[in-house]
Formats: structure tokens, sequence, C-alpha cells
């Protein structure tokens, strides 16, 4: 069975109302990392993997999901004022159902909600699971919001309500994306400009099966000591500062406040590079960014972990990878490799044998494609 069938089974259990079905992608940043929520520059697509929703309406107030992933049904009405978060995967359904509410009347909704997503891997399971929830209550409430609406509403749940200060990036992509490209998204203007993929490249994770959780203090605390460093150095945010003004005031900073800095204006400036460099299918040039960035968000940034360092330095090794990094919020998830389209099976062997000799398991290796954005399932 497909899942389009396994939620419609799903579905069936708590309605026998004819379904709607909705879908939003995940997304793989190449390169742009932990600058977004500093309105930087980020260069990410979204992929052919994605989380469904079945819906119907109600004739009441409720709201009712059932996941698949977790087993459970959750539920809440629409008329509680203050709704309080619950601290596990319903937050994400109810969040974004907030921040609907404020922008127009919503209805009562039995959804099923299904995903492709492997969650924790830095592939933003959580900005999909909102935008198709959003879509799916948009649409029984007879309305339709614009897509950046749709990715405003999406952080603000993430934002107020879970918990997580992250930025626009993650929900602009799995809005926007175009099939075959990359997005170059100025996260401060929000402009999004297409990047074609070139011919004979190939984008693949590794996932190293360490569940990252972004509610955590790590997280904001990277935001905020970024803020702090922006703030010391009297710019609105470092995406201000050129890597040679830094140069001469970083000795403002303590160290820790330094390192940080260091990555996200050496990152903003890496990422119109490689976006330039796809443009003109330089892959070397766009991978030999992408294995700096990483080298920064773990020595500058601290935000990678044992595995992913090994996964990228086997990775890098493989003859055919032009560049591989640590990609999603950090501290586990995956990483991402740029690569020929003729060198996934070494890649995969490779990273099979130093896992499974460090660690006693395998590192899944996923083949993913850039794909278009959130919509209806006709």
């Amino acid at each position: 069975m497909s899942l389009l069938d396994d939620l419609r089974a799903d579905l069936a259990e708590l309605t026998d109302r004819a379904p709607r079905f909705f879908r939003a992608p995940g997304r793989v940043n190449l390169i742009g990392e932990h600058v977004d929520y500093g309105g930087g520059f980020v260069l990410p697509l979204a992929v052919d993997r994605e989380t469904i929703v079945a819906a119907a309406p109600r004739d009441d107030r409720r709201i009712r999901i059932r996941s698949r992933e977790h087993a459970e049904i959750a539920g809440f009405d629409l008329d509680e004022l203050l709704p309080k978060p619950a601290h596990g995967w319903s937050d994400y359904p109810r969040g974004m159902t907030l921040a609907l509410r404020r922008r127009f009347p919503l209805s009562g909704a039995d959804l099923a909600v299904g995903t492709t997503i492997p969650i924790g891997a830095g592939l933003s399971s959580s900005a999909a699971f909102e935008i198709a929830v959003g879509l799916a209550l948009a649409s029984l409430a007879g309305r339709k919001l614009a897509p950046r609406e749709l990715a405003h509403a999406a952080q603000e749940a993430e934002n107020g309500f879970v918990g997580v200060r992250s930025g626009i990036m993650d929900p602009l992509a799995c809005v926007f994306g175009v099939r075959g490209h990359a997005l170059l998204i100025d996260c401060r203007s929000e402009a999004v400009t297409p990047v074609a993929i070139p011919a004979g490249a190939a984008i693949a994770i590794a996932d190293s099966g360490v569940r990252h959780d972004l509610t955590a203090p790590t997280y904001n605390t990277r935001r905020a000591q970024s803020e702090e460093a922006a703030r010391m150095l009297g710019v609105t945010a470092l995406r201000d500062l050129s890597e040679a003004a830094f140069a001469r005031d970083e000795a403002r900073l303590p160290e820790v406040l330094r390192a940080r800095a260091r990555h996200a204006i050496g990152e903003n400036a890496r990422v119109p590079a490689t976006a330039d460099a796809l443009r003109r299918g330089d892959l070397a040039e766009a991978g030999r960014l992408m294995n700096e960035s990483h080298v920064s968000l773990r020595d500058d940034y601290e935000v990678s972990c044992a595995e992913l360092d090994l996964l990228v330095e086997t990775a890098q090794r493989v003859e055919g990878v032009y560049g591989a990094r640590m990609t999603g919020g950090g501290f586990g998830g995956a990483i991402v490799v740029l690569l020929r389209d003729d060198r996934l099976e070494a890649l995969t062997r490779a990273l099979d044998a130093a896992f499974v000799a460090r660690y006693g398991r395998t590192a899944p290796v996923t083949h993913l494609r850039a794909a278009d954005g959130a919509s209806a399932i006709e």
C-alpha cells in the first residue's frame, strides 16, 4: 500500500467522510547553516521526501490528529483560549492551528498524518508537518493562504509555541521548492531565486542516527550568541559585516562570540559563492565551499558531533565526491554530500564500512532529488 492508502485507512478510523490530501516536502540545506535567523543567505532545496495529511471536516470545534509515526491520536478544542505546549509531536499542529486562528476563523477537522521524511535527521520534518497541516486546515476553512504567508505562520508556530527560535529558511524552502533546483534565499528580504543543479550532479544524505532536539537550550543559545556578537559589533545582524570588516573589529569580542561571529560572517560569504559556482557548473568549487562550511560549523559554531565528523571526513575521501558537510541544526542528524551521480554506490560502501567499524551500525544513505513545493494532492 502507498502512504496515501495508509492515511486513507487511518482517517477512516476517525470519520466516514471523504478525505482531501495535502503534501509538504522536507528540505536539505546545501550550505548556509545557522545564518537564517540572522537574516543571512541560505541555499536549500525541497526534497522528494514529504509529509502528507489526509483531512476531513467535522461539525464541531474539535481538531483530531492521528500520527502514523507515533501511533497516537491528539485532540484539542479550537475555542481553547490559551493552549499550552504538550512538549511532544502534537505541539507542531497545535502551534500551526494557533497561528492560523490569528489570521482567519477555522473549522473542526479530522486529520491523519504520515511522512517519508526521516525525523530528526536535519531534513526539516517539523516545517513540513506544520505546512501540510496548515494547507489542510486552510482548505477546510475555505481559505487559500499565499505561500509566503503560510511560511510565516509555520515559523510563528515554531518560534511562539514549540519554542525553537528558528529562522524562515525551512518553511520558505517547503513552500517555494522547484524541481531540479536549489533555492538561493535572502532571509532578510525573503527573495527566493531558483538555482539549477548541474547535470551529472547528485545530492545524498547520510543519517548519523543521532537524534537532535532543537527545543533543547543549545540551539537557542547559539542564536543568542550570534545576536549578542552583532550587538557588540554595532550591526543589526552579522550579515552586515564583510570578512574584512570583521577582521578589523573581532578583537572587541570575547573568544566564544568571536568564533560564533566568524562562522556566520564566513557562511554568508560562502552561500552566494556556492550559488555562483553551481550556475557555472563548477561542482568542485561548490564542494570546496561545502567542506569549508563544515569546518566552520565544527570548530567555530560547535554544532557538529563525532558521528557527523566521521561521515564527513569519510565522504570527502571518496572519489567523485565534491564536498560534504553536516546539515540542519546540528548536534546530530545527517550530512549532505554533493557528488557525481555515478558514485552513489561507492559513497554508500565507504560510509557503511567506516561507521560499522567505529559504531557497529550503518548510517543510511539516501539519494535526494529537488522537488516542488507544498501543494494539495488532486
